[in-house]
């Protein structure tokens, strides 16, 4: 296991996120050990406003020491404006190998059970089992944009192996837990050549799945039928979950119009 050896303080926690399916979010770490290359668009962020320095400080990731304190101040002020509380959309609450991180993000979907409010929570780690013993209004789930852990360990060095990730999101599952998938951001072809209803196979048993296309990569949009490509793809992923009566969200941007697809 990895110990945290940087911890920072900050004044607010909980705020309403413009992510499109989101509603309010908490990050409570700073940074990510996963040190995803696809490139993050957190990290990209996070750099944008001097945050993190570089790519090596971003993946040593620093915790919030007063997140629970800070919770306990905020969630009688939101808990009455939050539909679905996000853990997280600029880190990762269950970062692989770090028993600190994963020990207050437990902690923390208690206090928010606790004062009424809903979790939906989404890592490229290891979801805990202690999790099924928690709200089952809560949602669980995990990125997976590859059953290739060859691809998996260059594009994602430091997240956990794609098959500990699906093992522990059936587990909740299997507990009666809802679950999901993130297929976000899903690569071209000139990337990785692989079988999008394969990987959806693999998935098959969640409750809901979200696909997106991968933005801010030069080599995908150096694939000049990228936009026809993820046209494609999201009428497979449309067409496999209704299939199955598998809830599904495409995100903005991933289908072109029919008259722009070259």
């Amino acid at each position: 296991m990895k110990k945290i050896k940087k911890f920072i303080h900050r004044k607010t926690l909980i705020y309403k996120t413009e992510v499109e399916y989101g509603d309010y979010t908490m990050n409570h770490v700073l940074g990510c050990c996963h040190g995803c290359l696809y490139p993050c668009y957190a990290y990209l962020l996070k750099k944008r406003f001097g945050e993190v320095k570089s790519y090596e400080d971003w993946c040593e990731p620093a915790i919030v020491e007063n997140a629970l304190e800070l919770l306990d101040a905020e969630l009688p002020k939101f808990k009455n404006k939050i539909q679905m509380l996000h853990l997280c959309f600029t880190t990762d609450p269950f970062m692989y190998e770090y028993d600190e991180v994963r020990d207050m993000s437990i902690a923390a979907i208690k206090k928010i059970n606790a004062s009424g409010v809903k979790c939906s929570v989404l890592t490229k780690g290891v979801l805990p089992i202690e999790l099924a013993q928690m709200s089952k209004d809560n949602e669980y789930g995990i990125t997976l944009i590859s059953t290739d852990e060859a691809f998996r360990e260059q594009i994602e060095p430091g997240a956990a192996p794609w098959k500990e990730r699906l093992s522990a999101l059936k587990a909740l599952h299997d507990a009666g837990c809802k679950t999901w998938v993130s297929i976000e951001p899903y690569p071209t072809p000139n990337i990785i050549k692989q079988d999008l209803i394969q990987l959806l196979e693999k998935v098959n048993f969640v409750d809901r799945i979200i696909f997106g296309r991968m933005n801010y990569n030069k080599v995908v949009t150096a694939y000049s039928d990228h936009k026809h490509f993820f046209n494609t793809c999201a009428t497979e992923v449309i067409a496999y979950c209704d299939k199955l009566g598998i809830d599904y969200h495409i995100k903005n941007g991933t289908i072109t119009p029919q008259c722009d697809t070259k």
